[in-house]
């Protein structure tokens, strides 16, 4: 977690370099990485105006290995264009190390997704919960999330 806090700082550092303004445009592609649990690599394609695609390649320290793909509608908050609120439902599939005998289950099931983001130029800095509900191999439900960078091009 210091690892996590010393990036964010020095990534904070870096964005307020730049005018506060946000520069993203309809199909502008983002990618990024998440820290947390899951941590992820991330891609997002964004609309500014529809459901924009968030795609996450993700692992947790249980030895689970999944992709989430989540529809967000993305707002600002109040009249600042650089801060805004999103969420979206969504859907994970994935393999977990099951541990016995070297066995490897697959899990599937639904998702959601919610948090806050800061867009500065072509960078977004974000926060967000991701509760998930396993339905195949077993019913399970999860929290996870994390705080991140995407970096648009």
């Amino acid at each position: 977690m210091k690892h996590t806090s010393i990036f964010l700082t020095l990534a904070f550092l870096f964005a307020i370099q730049f005018n506060a303004q946000a520069q993203r445009d309809a199909g502008d592609i983002g990618i990024g990485a998440q820290f947390g649990q899951p941590s992820a690599l991330s891609l997002k394609i964004y609309q500014p105006d529809g459901i924009s695609t968030d795609i996450q390649a993700a692992w947790d320290l249980d030895n689970f290995y999944f992709v989430n793909v989540h529809g967000m509608i993305e707002n600002h908050i109040g009249s600042a264009e650089s801060f805004h609120y999103f969420v979206g439902p969504g859907v994970f599939a994935g393999l977990r190390d099951g541990g016995t005998e070297g066995e490897t289950e697959f899990a599937a099931g639904i998702s959601g997704n919610f948090g806050l983001n800061l867009i500065i130029r072509r960078v977004e800095l974000y926060g967000q919960l991701t509760p998930r509900l396993e339905l195949i191999d077993e019913t399970e439900g999860m929290l996870g999330g994390g705080i991140g960078i995407r970096f648009y091009l």
